[in-house]
């Protein structure tokens, strides 16, 4: 059902000229009455002159509130389901988004499938045109910057039927410049055309530890230089087609065994070290004009002797970033629900220790009320000044206005249906996903398997739950993919700690298949899924194995006569390995990190650029760009 606040009829969700005319008039007259304001094709950016108008016409509590970015439960801007409004005025005190943006004048929105903001396309265009309208309506109302966290493969909030692309270490094995600007270009449009324009993507951690919990297949690789060119490359396809694009986490999350979700973690890299592993892809980024960068919390002792989290670090914030690096565009943090930025200091203490590190926008705190009234009163108290709100306010008005939201923040369901979830952009994934599977092992040429040699096939494996928006299970959609290639394939999840019984059934009815495929995921020493595949390779019947996350699954599994790598568990992937394995494409994929031994991690077993394919053999060759 459209947003109330809309004003959308029929197949539109696009409110009227008159509409959107009402809506601005304030933003309008207070930029005029700066100086003229611009109507030139495409978006014009208002100049400093005239957003430091805007900022002088502002109370106090309307400068606080621009600097937050918060979340909000529901479809729609005012009229959301009894349970997202119950959870709403238990989080944040309001029922609405509309209220929320009365109250606390919040400059930006995020998105989350789990807050049911992300339905579907049309739902979520009526959802952003409903805030647009609730936020210029009220006095000195400013356009919201709304976002979200679309990095693709295993982190994803807007799901089908928008495009689903491959995630950063599946790109990283494709290795081409030109798919990630692809991808960057035609990601960005259909968030645009959503009404969302501003994506926390890409990561730009080199994940140089295979054990890291929280980047692993998010990051592009383990080599510097090559997280870097793909960065740039994503930056300029999301900022091409009108969506600001974020790196992050910097300094750099990518050597870290704790998850700073649930701790806050360290990392030991001395400033050599950063300088050579962390940095290579911050620097492009900016180099590539990036309009945003999240920090991470994190601490890294030999950039901030203080141990306080990046995200609260002058130092990093505004000695490196701002100063040596050059950057002036937005920081954001990392959400400030996250534990690592909440160990060291309350959560009144955060958000005004995070402005004075050089952070601009503050992401998502756990109690709005509690972090809002901290700036407030930081400012009124004299710990922070209004000049150094309004620094980040201008930082973040300049972002609004060129990404033309001060001259037109609405967007329509014919945009929507002209953009999201296209045959040519889906078309486009699969030949993206095509190029990134990555066959490891390969003994005596049992892939591809042939239709009429092992026309019966078994799938069985983990079976974790899908990334948001595809429709998984793993095991369902390999085997539906093989079944539609020709082959009959049976599904049967087994899981990431398979029982005994599980493994005997499984058994069983691999002895029944002319081939069986498991798909593997973060196999561990001790994991029951290394027992799963050595009971299968004991019955004789032909094993091809597909870890479905970390490459790094091969390493525990040494028997196994074919082994493909996907990074992820999206659709995208498994039906591109279900080609693979069928022989429809080549595999072309080469790792993007090192597969160490299981028994001498100091050993590579795999190094970065090793790749199999059907029609050649190549192992250590270099990425193609």
């Amino acid at each position: 059902m459209p947003d109330s606040s809309t004003g959308s009829t029929g197949n539109t969700a696009r409110p009227s000229r008159r509409t959107v005319l009402a809506a601005t008039a304030g933003v309008t007259t207070a930029l005029a009455a700066a100086g003229t304001v611009h109507a030139a094709a495409g978006p014009s950016a208002p100049d400093d002159r005239k957003l430091r108008a805007l900022i002088s016409r502002m109370t106090l509590e309307e400068k606080v509130g621009q600097l937050f970015v918060m979340r909000v439960y529901g479809h729609s801007a005012t009229d959301p389901d009894q349970a997202d409004v119950d959870a709403n005025l238990k989080e944040i005190g309001v029922r609405t988004a509309a209220e929320l943006l009365a109250k606390y004048r919040v400059g930006g929105i995020i998105y989350f499938a789990w807050a049911h903001n992300t339905r579907e396309p049309h739902q979520i265009a009526d959802l952003s045109n409903g805030i647009q309208k609730a936020s210029l309506g009220l006095p000195r109302g400013l356009p919201v910057l709304i976002s979200t966290d679309q990095e693709h493969g295993i982190v994803a909030r807007v799901g089908e039927p928008a495009t689903l692309f491959p995630g950063a270490m599946a790109v990283g094995a494709g290795g081409s410049r030109s798919d990630a600007r692809t991808l960057g270009r035609i990601a960005g449009r259909e968030l645009r055309a959503m009404g969302i324009r501003q994506d926390y993507a890409p990561v730009a951690d080199v994940n140089v530890d295979p054990a890291n919990p929280v980047i692993g297949v998010r990051s592009f690789g383990s080599e510097p230089d090559a997280v870097a060119r793909l960065v740039a490359a994503e930056v300029a396809g999301y900022q091409g087609a009108g969506v600001a694009a974020t790196a992050k986490h910097f300094p750099g999350h990518g050597d870290t065994v704790d998850d700073s979700h649930a701790k806050l973690p360290y990392i030991h890299h001395t400033r050599e070290q950063w300088e050579r592993l962390d940095a290579p892809p911050f620097r492009a980024a900016i180099a590539a004009g990036i309009d945003s960068i999240m920090t991470a919390h994190i601490v890294v002792p030999a950039l901030d002797g203080t141990e306080d989290p990046a995200t609260l670090s002058r130092p990093i914030l505004t000695g490196i970033l701002r100063e040596e690096l050059g950057y002036d565009g937005v920081v954001v943090t990392d959400s400030l629900g996250m534990e690592g930025v909440r160990t060291k200091y309350g959560d009144d203490r955060v958000p005004v220790l995070a402005l004075k590190a050089g952070v601009d926008q503050l992401l998502n705190p756990p109690s709005l009320d509690v972090a809002w009234n901290a700036v407030l009163r930081a400012v009124r108290d004299g710990e922070l000044t209004e000049d150094r709100l309004d620094t980040s306010i201008l930082r973040i008005l300049r972002l609004k206005a060129k990404l033309g939201l001060f001259e037109d923040p609405f967007v329509g369901h014919a945009g929507v249906d002209r953009t999201v979830g296209t045959r040519p952009h889906l078309a486009a994934a699969d030949r993206i996903a095509e190029r990134t599977t990555t066959l490891l092992v390969n003994e005596r040429g049992l892939l591809p398997l042939s239709r009429r040699g092992r026309p019966k096939l078994l799938v069985v494996g983990a079976d974790p739950a899908s990334p948001s928006g595809t429709t998984g299970p793993p095991t369902g959609v390999l085997a539906g993919a093989l079944t539609e290639l020709g082959f009959t394939a049976t599904a049967l999840s087994t899981g990431t700690a398979p029982s005994a019984a599980t493994i005997a059934t499984a058994v069983a009815a691999a002895r029944e298949a002319d081939a069986v495929v498991v798909g593997t995921y973060n196999v561990t020493a001790g994991s029951s899924q290394r027992t799963l595949v050595e009971r299968l390779l004991a019955t004789g019947t032909p094993v091809v194995a597909v870890a479905i996350r970390n490459p790094y699954d091969v390493a525990h599994l040494p028997g196994v006569p074919a082994y493909l790598a996907t990074y992820s568990w999206t659709d995208v992937e498994l039906r591109a390995a279900a080609r693979v394995i069928a022989g429809e494409v080549d595999p072309r994929g080469t790792l993007p990190v090192p597969v160490q031994r299981a028994d001498d991690p100091a050993t590579v077993l795999y190094p970065v650029g090793h790749g199999l394919g059907y029609r050649r053999r190549h192992t250590g060759a270099a990425h193609p760009v």
